[in-house]
């Protein structure tokens, strides 16, 4: 099983099926940027919902934003990053990435280019791989278009999900070959500002000086305020699964699936939830993965194994690498996509533990992953 540090880029258009992720159509056109850094809409351009074209801030809902607490002075990330994805023990490859460390000069805008800018993204399909490919397309391009970006950040982000699954609710009213589903999440660096996105149940964790900080939550259907909003929206959750069909709460796409989603919403959702911080000196990296990652890693595992690697290399395709090679000896039975981001040029610092009064058995990173079970049994 090779994997591939390119699979999943926006160079490689065409999914494995051979049908393209942006249908050639009146509703699906493309913008072409002008020789000064302005995007300029070609005749057919990307739809917008009318309910979310710019208008209010109250356009969407990110009252289930969170904020991670920051502390220290002004710091200016020096972003370096790197994936690696592998097909593991399926039959067919679903998972799509995105690794733009140049997001604004890559989509030809002069916004936001005086400070560090990138964007990432994992795209884990269900059902067939057009959503995601779909998805891994358009989303980045939504964000970029709105003619707001980059000062209502979180709005714009939480808006281009809802208008990439609108959108591909279109393309399979007009080629239902593409009905397919997928979980997403983003990562937005603008400056020092980190942005995450998630729907479904991809993961993004942030390592603060050693300790794994979940910058998302999993969308499971048995998560009590996952429950209690598809119960409150007419779906049911049944041995773990929506509707008895999808081990997901909030995904893009499945439009086909009766009972999902309609015009006027469903349990399943396509609403992320967004995190956001403001990264310091002791930031010194992001994990993005889709799930066959955590299937067998703890966020805090993956933090302590992943900054070892980092510590021995400081190369983040390389540890992208290591972590799925490690997932695959642990018997993970799923697609792997992992994206590594790291914000500081050195490798991570080694930590010196202050000395015990007492003789302990546990080891200081044994006690991380004790702690990271607590708080998950916490919450």
């Amino acid at each position: 099983m090779k994997g591939n540090d390119e699979f999943g880029c926006l160079d490689n258009p065409i999914t494995s099926e051979g049908k393209p992720p942006n249908p050639r159509t009146p509703s699906f056109g493309l913008q072409s940027p002008t020789t000064d850094g302005v995007l300029k809409p070609c005749k057919k351009s990307l739809v917008r919902h009318p309910s979310l074209v710019k208008s209010k801030a109250l356009d969407i809902a990110i009252g289930n934003g969170y904020e991670v607490e920051n502390r220290g002075a002004e710091f200016t990330p020096i972003i370096r990053s790197g994936a690696w994805a592998d097909i593991g023990f399926r039959t067919r490859m679903e998972d799509v990435y995105l690794r733009i460390d140049d997001f604004t000069h890559d989509y030809g805008l002069k916004k936001c280019a005086d400070v560090p800018n990138a964007f990432y993204g994992v795209f884990d399909g269900h059902g067939g791989k057009h959503a995601a490919d779909f998805a891994c397309y358009h989303l980045p391009r939504f964000i970029v278009e709105d003619q707001n970006f980059p000062e209502e950040i979180e709005r714009i982000v939480a808006s281009a999900f809802l208008q990439t699954d609108t959108a591909f609710a279109e393309a399979c009213a007009l080629d239902s070959a593409l009905a397919s589903g997928a979980t997403a999440l983003t990562a937005l660096v603008l400056g020092r500002m980190l942005v995450v996105a998630n729907v479904g149940d991809c993961r993004a964790v942030l390592c603060r000086r050693g300790k794994a900080i979940e910058m998302s939550r999993d969308h499971k259907p048995n998560c009590n305020r996952e429950r209690k909003r598809i119960e409150a929206l007419g779906g049911s959750v049944y041995d773990g699964y929506l509707n008895g069909q999808l081990n997901v709460a909030r995904a893009l796409g499945d439009w086909h699936i009766e009972g999902m989603k309609d015009a006027n919403g469903g349990p399943l959702s396509a609403e992320p939830e967004l995190m956001t911080a403001d990264l310091t000196e002791e930031d010194e990296f992001l994990i993005i993965g889709c799930d066959g990652l955590w299937d067998v890693f703890r966020s805090q595992n993956a933090v302590d194994f992943a900054r070892r690697r980092l510590q021995e290399h400081n190369d983040p395709a390389m540890c992208s690498k290591d972590l799925v090679d490690e997932a695959l000896k642990r018997k993970s039975e799923d697609n792997l996509t992992v994206v590594v981001v790291c914000f500081q040029s050195n490798p991570p610092p080694n930590l010196v533990a202050p000395r015990a009064r007492v003789r302990r058995s546990f080891s200081a990173e044994g006690l991380r992953e004790l702690q990271s079970l607590l708080d998950g049994l916490g919450n």
